[in-house]
């Protein structure tokens, strides 16, 4: 149960509204759109900015996917990981034991050279930032421009703190998503 009210569409404010909606075809988070409207700087900020980026799609949606589940495993974020598994099956073309075995990355049969050093990255982004040395850098160079290089740290950065913020808020999974728990 959530720590905070789920809002009705009725109870967010008005200047809230326009985001609400089109978060909500975002995909399947109609909860953590309910939470974060609470705060509507927070939600207009947070969602408008999703929305262009998806958009834009200047790093592939295979690619981001993998950072989002990768940050989310890594966090045992249950309602990310659940939201987002899907999505990178669909689009990175994973089979379940692939995204079971995901920060397996070195050898794993499923992933590409690019999808791998997404894992490696992501897992030195949340294991210790500061030690990332240039040589990473020179690796996402390989595959990456510098613009997908900054989207996809601040998608994996940002990552950490909204897995926090819904596994402490206690954001209830949506009824039409599979629940793939990730407690330790």
């Amino acid at each position: 149960m959530a720590r905070v009210k789920l809002l009705q569409r009725h109870e967010v404010s008005p200047n809230a509204l326009k985001v609400y909606d089109q978060g909500l075809n975002y995909g399947s988070f109609a909860n953590q759109i309910a939470v974060l409207a609470h705060r509507p700087p927070i939600l207009n900020s947070i969602f408008k900015m999703m929305l262009e980026i998806r958009e834009e799609e200047v790093v592939p949606r295979k690619y981001l996917e993998v950072a989002l589940v990768a940050v989310s495993k890594l966090n045992l974020c249950t309602y990310c990981v659940s939201h987002h598994t899907p999505m990178l099956m669909s689009e990175a073309k994973l089979t379940a034991e692939g995204v079971e075995n995901l920060l397996d990355y070195e050898d794993h049969p499923e992933l590409d050279d690019a999808q791998k050093v997404i894992v490696e990255y992501t897992i030195a982004l949340f294991r210790d930032h500061h030690r990332i040395r240039d040589a990473m850098f020179d690796r996402l160079r390989q595959h990456f421009d510098d613009a997908q290089i900054v989207e996809l740290t601040f998608r994996i950065t940002f990552g950490i703190g909204l897995n926090r913020l819904n596994d402490v808020l206690q954001i209830p999974i949506e009824d039409d998503v599979a629940v793939l728990d990730q407690k330790a």
